[in-house]
């Protein structure tokens, strides 16, 4: 438990005393305030248990000051009581620097959580259609992905990444059909693939040798492969790539529908196969089967569901594109309708993504006509940190316009180059000190006579990290912690003009911001490392 955890503890125990019900006392809050004059931190106990206690939230503000005095001595410099009864706490220098040293024990764990109960979470993300380069969007989904299952990771729970095939559809015939035509020097059908990659994925003179089944299967093999290898290139990496045609090949639709027919979750009308999902939540009931016995794509996302399930995760979470706003409350009702929780099922629904830059112009994407910004163009144009930061930067349910020209910049107006700047700075700065004075200074963190206001902020905007990602992590929001770690450089950059490092007097001021540099250091790049973007030594 780090130090603002312990403090939280602290009031919540004094809380519960005051008015003798822990109950009341779990909801009490501990939040920075927006101005450092009004405290370090502040709390609204008081006006949670003056209902309690008939007496004035501004009252009971003050007999809990008391109490709190009692329990943190001098740790508590003073209190204030404002407003309708908010208390707001100004702790002493003692305890700002000895919640350094927590922080820096912590070392590269700082923020992490241990193993969390009901752990194991499968994140589905990008699972596009293996039938040309990624786009993008894709990398949007891509670079969301893998942030939140690091972010997850990081907060102790097990993460199994899976990407979704979708090899089973008229879609990959096309594309067997389009390698085909160019093949043979025929003009691709209009419902075809046109993109220049369709030529190189399988060898002219082999694509003549091949019936079409088996060229879809290669030009989807090599797709696949080129898939792979630009994910690869993003740092993104899957454990399980799952494949849509294996659901039917080993009859896993067949059984789960028979098994909702049993159930009675299922009937006929009109000569279609329906979900009765309008009993679990839904707006409607969904077909499984159309009139003419082919099955929809719900009916295979139903069958994976259920492969996700035997495979004994406890939330499941599905990361599409927005044109699946709405599927969330079907795939509950799937999941309610096959016997499980619906609540372990999560679907995160990404805005559009759109390049500007150099005229402010956008592309449009469309694979078959092959005109769109594919993954790898995006990296050659601003590179990978560059382009999971703007992609990460922004909430999953608003739409991202990516500057390019910005990204590229190298100028505080940069975000992820300001951070990794201050990231570097920091480590010239500890290089020019050395390894022996930096061991030094870890030994000798104590409190000197009063902090700058500077080593304050950061200081409190260092011990604010943990609950950053812990929020972060429950509201399935990366884009946090990079609203976190730009905040942190800031705060830095202000201490490093504000306050002299190197040569500093007294010796114990110069060892606390050698200590307070390192400690952040280290949490811009824990923060970097789970948006997937590099913390370099130099820039």
């Amino acid at each position: 438990m780090g130090s603002v955890e312990q403090l939280h503890e602290t009031v919540r125990d004094a809380a519960a005393t005051l008015v003798g019900d822990s109950a009341v006392a779990r909801a009490v809050k501990l939040e920075r305030p927006p101005r450092a004059e009004l405290g370090d931190y502040s709390t609204n106990a008081a006006l949670l248990l003056a209902p309690k206690l008939g007496l004035p939230p501004r009252d009971v503000a003050q007999t809990l000051a008391i109490e709190l005095g009692s329990r943190l001595g001098s740790v508590l410099a003073r209190t204030e009581v404002a407003g309708p009864g908010f208390l707001n706490l100004f702790l002493s220098d003692q305890w700002l620097a000895a919640a350094l040293g927590g922080v820096l024990e912590a070392g590269d764990r700082f923020g992490a959580a241990e193993k969390a109960a009901a752990a194991r979470i499968d994140v589905e993300f990008v699972s596009a259609n293996p039938t040309g380069p990624l786009h993008i969007g894709h990398a949007r989904g891509a670079a969301y992905g893998d942030a939140l299952s690091r972010l997850l990771a990081f907060r102790g729970f097990e993460i199994t990444r899976e990407f979704y095939i979708n090899d089973y559809g008229s879609q990959v015939r096309k594309l067997g059909e389009s390698v085909a035509a160019i093949a043979r020097g025929e003009p691709v059908a209009s419902d075809g693939y046109h993109g220049d990659y369709v030529a190189t994925l399988v060898p002219a003179e082999r694509a003549l040798q091949l019936d079409i089944d088996e060229l879809s299967r290669e030009a989807l093999a090599a797709c696949l492969e080129q898939i792979r290898a630009s994910l690869e290139r993003f740092g993104v990496r899957f454990d399980v790539w799952f494949s849509e045609r294996s659901l039917h090949e080993s009859g896993a639709v067949e059984r789960v529908l028979e098994r909702l027919a049993a159930n009675g979750e299922s009937y006929r009308s009109e000569g279609a196969l329906w979900l009765r999902t309008s009993t679990h939540g839904d707006d409607k009931d969904r077909v499984l089967e159309r009139s003419d016995g082919d099955t929809t794509y719900f009916a295979s996302d139903i069958a994976y569901l259920e492969d996700k399930r035997s495979r004994g995760f406890d939330r499941m979470i599905y990361v599409w594109g927005s044109d699946h706003h709405g599927y969330e409350a079907r795939m509950k009702s799937a999941c309610a309708a096959l016997g499980g929780d619906p609540e372990t099922v999560e679907l995160i629904a990404l805005q559009f993504v759109h390049l500007v830059g150099g005229g402010g112009a956008r592309v449009a994407m469309s694979k078959r006509e092959g005109e769109y910004v594919t993954l790898d163009e995006l990296v050659e144009q601003v590179g990978v940190d560059a382009a999971r930061y703007f992609l990460l930067a922004r909430s999953h349910d608003t739409t991202v316009e990516l500057d390019s020209d910005l990204a590229v910049s190298r100028s505080a107006d940069n975000p992820v180059y300001y951070v990794q700047y201050a990231h570097a700075r920091i480590a010239s700065l500890l290089a020019k000190l050395g390894s022996d004075r930096v061991e030094e200074a870890l030994g000798e963190v104590a409190p000197v006579p009063s902090l700058h206001p500077s080593e304050r902020a950061l200081l409190k905007r260092l011990l604010a990290f943990p609950a950053d990602l812990e929020d972060a992590a429950e509201r399935r929001a990366p884009h946090r912690v990079a609203t976190a770690v730009l905040d942190i450089a800031q705060q830095f950059t202000a201490f490093y003009r504000d306050c002299h490092v190197v040569g500093a007097k007294p010796r114990a001021s110069e060892s606390l911001r050698i200590a307070l540099a390192l400690a952040t250091q280290r949490t811009l790049a824990i923060s970097l490392g789970l948006l997937g973007v590099s913390a370099p030594d130099r820039m």
